[in-house]
């Protein structure tokens, strides 16, 4: 059982890419034969981790896509890292602002994905849409509900699951004048990042770091 998930709008945005990418990418995923499902969560601190946990637990999962929108990113970015912090330069959608907050009082400082990163990517790319593997997820709710993914896979067996940023969609960016993906070919690089993941056991030993 293949899981995404994928946020309700914020901002000022009427739509959100994540959430119109998770379910496409599940309609793809079924069409191949994949048992798929994709829940929407709202973009709130703390209920959105809620959220993912009761999907969790109703569907029980082999593999577990959060997607989330970067807005002004030109790529599909396939998140290394969660760190232990929500630190929101705006308010989510509940009007929540938490400043040098963690996510998980007494959790770890970081987690790393446990999709095979590299090897996603290069599936990713051999499709001709632009990724990258990015080093920094942020500090606001796409960040929180990653380390609350990530912790609670730390306890459990045989699970693998991880965060994927999308752009804008082309016509968000064509509104906001910043780089835009179609919706298409954010859920083609979703539908390839799951199974490269389901076929995956060791991840290419490829660079992929950042200088900045």
């Amino acid at each position: 059982m293949i899981l995404l998930t994928g946020f309700e709008p914020f901002g000022t945005e009427a739509t959100n890419p994540s959430w119109l990418a998770a379910r496409r990418a599940t309609s793809l995923l079924r069409e191949q034969g994949l048992d798929a499902t994709a829940v929407e969560v709202p973009c709130v601190f703390g209920r959105s981790v809620d959220a993912l946990a009761e999907a969790m637990d109703r569907h029980r999962p082999d593999i577990v896509l959060c997607v989330g929108q970067a807005g002004g990113r030109e790529r599909v970015s396939i998140e290394r890292v969660a760190i232990n912090v929500d630190d929101a330069r705006i308010p989510d959608n509940a009007g929540r602002q938490p400043v040098d907050e963690a996510v998980e009082p007494g959790g770890p400082a970081a987690y790393f994905s446990t999709l095979p990163i590299k090897a996603c990517r290069e599936a990713v790319a051999s499709l001709g849409v632009p990724v990258e593997v990015s080093q920094t997820a942020g500090t606001y709710v796409c960040n929180h509900i990653f380390y609350g993914l990530m912790h609670r896979l730390a306890g459990s067996s045989g699970m693998r699951g991880g965060f994927v940023h999308v752009p804008y969609s082309t016509e968000q960016g064509e509104a906001n004048g910043a780089p835009g993906l179609p919706v298409e070919d954010m859920a083609a690089a979703l539908v390839a990042i799951a199974t490269t993941t389901a076929g995956t056991s060791t991840d290419l030993r490829v660079s992929a770091g950042a200088e900045h």
